[in-house]
């Protein structure tokens, strides 16, 4: 048996100017990604050496765990972008919405109105890894009645769907779009996870992708996907993600 080598490519020539990544966590200190605004700055120091120069950055907004509002977002944001500056990286263009949980507290700021979106009206929302919400499809519902779109973050790393993938199809019926995450191609979330992203890549049921970026970890490995192959498959989900701009 003969095995094809995936050949590298320079990690500048994966991730084209015209790219934005629409999840990570790179705020300082308000979740689980950057711890402060130092690691903030080296953070998106490392994605910009990468190519990456436009960020919709998403902190998590999940019930008493995570209760940041889009005041304190909006201010974190703010206290980035000085840092940018001071550092003369002008050309990076560096924004905030949310990772919104599906839960009781996300219906209160849904029915309030208080919500950031990731462009106009495209909404990144996730549930909990170990089971949907009861009434999933009745928030979907909601959401669109508000006149959103719910972008679905990281579908691959529900496994209470890997052995019932027609849900998948149902999810998309309902008007949710998929968000892949870039690191879910590799051994990172570990084998099934790869295995349903890719089965979810080949059907095109992928509508954007992104880093889901915490550490620096995930950027060492972020580096690996480039490849020929990988630019192939996964350029019209990057262009897709061009309409963020």
């Amino acid at each position: 048996m003969f095995f094809v080598k995936k050949k590298k490519i320079q990690v500048t020539e994966f991730f084209t100017d015209s790219f934005v990544d629409i999840h990570s966590h790179l705020l300082p200190g308000i979740d689980d990604g950057a711890k402060d605004l130092s690691h903030s700055i080296q953070l998106i120091k490392t994605m910009y050496s990468y190519g990456i120069k436009n960020f919709i950055t998403t902190p998590h907004v999940l019930g008493d765990v995570y209760p940041n509002s889009s005041k304190v977002i909006l201010q974190k944001v703010e206290e980035v972008r000085e840092e940018l500056k001071k550092e003369g990286l002008e050309d990076i263009n560096f924004s905030a919405a949310a990772e919104y949980m599906m839960d009781e507290q996300f219906i209160e700021l849904l029915n309030a109105g208080d919500l950031l979106t990731l462009k106009d009206d495209f909404l990144l929302v996730e549930m909990s890894y170990f089971s949907a919400p009861m009434n999933l499809y009745d928030v979907l519902f909601d959401i669109q009645l508000k006149g959103y779109k719910p972008v679905l973050a990281h579908p691959e790393r529900y496994n209470f769907y890997h052995n019932n993938f027609d849900s998948y199809y149902k999810l998309k019926k309902a008007g949710c779009l998929f968000q892949l995450n870039f690191l879910s191609l590799t051994d990172q979330y570990g084998p099934h996870v790869k295995k349903i992203s890719q089965k979810l890549l080949d059907l095109n049921m992928y509508d954007f992708v992104g880093t889901d970026t915490h550490h620096s970890n995930h950027l060492n490995l972020l580096k690996t996907l480039a490849t020929e192959k990988n630019k192939k498959n996964l350029e019209s989900l990057m262009k897709n993600n061009s309409k963020f701009l």
